[in-house]
């Protein structure tokens, strides 16, 4: 950052692409469909296991890629009148958006402690967005190509690193986890760490850099939303940390309200064995896999004279450690 002008004369202030607010809301919406489709299955008012049928799995994920591509053209957008000059007038504003964040994403996390504690939210997409939004700025002094290799090495570190880490499991223990190259991956309900996550925020610096040359003298980049729907959906771009804060609750609340018009049904091992299958598939392990070590760990659990006590979560602390190991050992 040059000091050589330490009052520089503001520069216009380039008008908004509402187009990308658009994009931004209809990854919104996608996330709805599913976010609202697990919390069906977690209810157990569909037959449907979201996280583990491959096409939701590939769903939420695409979805998930999507954000952090719009991450990536965020900062290019952010930065397109100079990266030095537009740091040192917007600090502030960089500053804020950036605290506001980390601050959801702690308050996902606290709360999902409590609604979920088997399952909390350690590190999500929020907490991949606020990292994101810091490691990403020198990549922006960086020539395009060379984001473009970082992006693809991003991306192949955690295949390429498996077989060392399989023998030397360095990167196992807890605090290192939200890297993303440990060996078994606590239970979550989501996980989106560095690696390879990481790369899509690159690879979104990429295409920024490469389509907004093109895009900002055509007829897109003066775009306006006017029919209603596409305004709604528009806002919901613009705003979209409020929409994630507030969709869920109200997504469950509304279930949770729903659920007490329905029939309860009978505690079996299903409800266990889609949990267990969920986790396990995180790590991204073959699902005949998962489906054969939950089924190992249920038995376990029965032979311990556990399993009643997991189904009415009556578990004592020493009883989860238990469970927890007879799961290790079966997954060895």
């Amino acid at each position: 950052m040059s000091t050589a002008d330490p009052s520089p004369t503001p520069t216009v202030a380039r008008p908004r692409f509402a187009f990308i607010d658009l994009a931004r809301g209809i990854a919104l919406l996608a996330m709805f469909v599913f976010h609202f489709t697990y919390d069906l299955a977690y209810f157990e008012l569909i037959d449907v296991d979201t996280p583990l049928e491959p096409g939701w799995h590939w769903f939420a994920r695409s979805i998930a890629a999507s954000f952090l591509m719009l991450v990536g053209v965020s900062l290019v957008l952010a930065t397109r009148n100079g990266l030095n000059r537009q740091v040192y007038l917007n600090r502030h504003a960089y500053l804020k958006r950036l605290a506001m964040v980390a601050g959801a994403a702690a308050l996902v996390t606290v709360g999902t402690w409590f609604a979920m504690p088997d399952y909390f939210i350690f590190f999500g997409i929020l907490h991949q967005v606020t990292l994101a939004s810091v490691i990403a700025l020198p990549f922006l002094w960086l020539p395009t190509l060379a984001v473009a290799l970082a992006a693809l090495i991003v991306f192949a570190v955690p295949y390429l690193a498996a077989p060392y880490l399989t023998v030397h499991p360095v990167l196992d223990q807890s605090w290192l986890l939200w890297l993303g190259l440990a060996q078994e991956v606590p239970a979550s309900a989501d996980f989106v760490p560095v690696f390879p996550w990481f790369g899509w925020v690159l690879t979104g610096i990429v295409l920024a850099r490469l389509a907004l040359p093109r895009l900002a003298p055509s007829r897109l980049a003066g775009w306006r939303p006017r029919a209603l729907p596409a305004q709604v959906v528009a806002w919901g771009g613009r705003n979209s940390l409020l929409v994630y804060l507030v969709h869920q609750p109200l997504f469950i609340g509304a279930l949770m309200l729903a659920t007490q018009f329905a029939i309860a049904r009978p505690s079996d091992e299903k409800p266990f064995m889609q949990s267990c299958e969920r986790s396990c598939m995180q790590g991204a392990r073959d699902a005949d896999a998962c489906r054969a070590h939950c089924g190992c760990t249920v038995d376990a659990i029965k032979r311990e004279d556990l399993w009643r006590k997991v189904l009415e979560n009556a578990l004592s602390p020493e009883e989860r450690s238990r469970v927890s190991a007879l799961a290790k050992a079966c997954f060895r």
